[in-house]
């Protein structure tokens, strides 16, 4: 069993303090195995937020794997954006921006979905998924196969706010074939979670998703709260829970289970909590 608490669109030059503070005391509470971050680390890409960044990961109580997001290139430095998109990326964060993490448990493959010419789009490239098929279908079958990028593979359950990876047809052909579990990502500040096959209707591939919202920024939508999620790893099951803020610490809102049987990912829901 893993416990992964996947945190997103953290936007350091928009986060709220005593925000950001709750979500560590939350994950120095729960100490999960791996902490994932799937991108937008700053608000503006600015040598500042990028500190910032860094020393909030620094506290992060485990071990981290990072993405960036399209907020992480410059938007009104034109010269930055085209001739070095992730230079203070990769100074203050990682230079890595393939990331990988396995143990004999599970594999976590992150991808840069962020692009200089476009302003919020993203996409994978043909040369990330070749590599991302010689990476992830090499490795055991019994190993539990992540893939993280920003932008995500489907829409929120009410459809607004679509702006979905690009290439996501190609990349899901290789991420079935390389038995990959389950996708997480950000991007849309709304947390939700569901199987590709809700959106790709003629897809036989069962993968789940867990999308998670802005953990520590002010930049809400659609009146949610700063929420991240804390998932539960078995073989044969998955656990997603959000946990949202409360105005005062992070609480387990709700949760959503899935159940592996021949190949598929059965969904069933855990209910909605009160605040605590």
């Amino acid at each position: 069993m893993k416990l992964l608490a996947h945190i997103s669109d953290l936007h350091f030059g928009r986060e709220i303090p005593a925000v950001a503070e709750g979500l560590l005391a939350d994950l120095n509470a729960i100490q999960p195995q791996l902490i994932v971050v799937s991108g937008d680390l700053t608000q503006r890409a600015r040598r500042n937020q990028y500190r910032a960044a860094a020393a909030y990961l620094s506290r992060l109580p485990a071990t981290y794997m990072v993405v960036p997001g399209n907020h992480d290139i410059p938007l009104y430095n034109v010269f930055a954006r085209f001739l070095s998109p992730l230079g203070y990326y990769k100074k203050y964060i990682t230079t890595g921006l393939r990331p990988i993490y396995n143990d004999e448990e599970i594999a976590v493959l992150g991808i840069n979905t962020a692009r200089s010419l476009t302003w919020k789009g993203g996409r994978i490239s043909e040369e990330q998924i070749d590599d991302m098929k010689k990476k992830l279908c090499a490795l055991p079958a019994n190993l539990f196969k992540i893939v993280v990028t920003h932008h995500p593979f489907i829409p929120p359950p009410d459809g607004e706010g679509i702006d979905l990876v690009g290439r996501s047809i190609q990349a899901l052909d290789v991420i079935d074939e390389c038995n990959v579990d389950l996708l997480l990502a950000g991007h849309l500040h709304h947390a939700y979670t569901d199987d590709v096959r809700s959106y790709y209707k003629s897809r036989s591939g069962s993968v789940v998703v867990a999308q998670a919202g802005t953990a520590i920024s002010n930049r809400l939508r659609r009146g949610m709260a700063n929420s991240y999620n804390l998932i539960t790893l078995h073989r044969s099951h998955i656990e997603v829970a959000e946990r949202r803020w409360n105005g005062t610490q992070f609480y387990k809102a709700a949760a959503v289970g899935y159940t592996a049987d021949n190949n598929d990912w059965h969904r069933e829901d855990l209910g909605i909590e009160e605040n605590d």
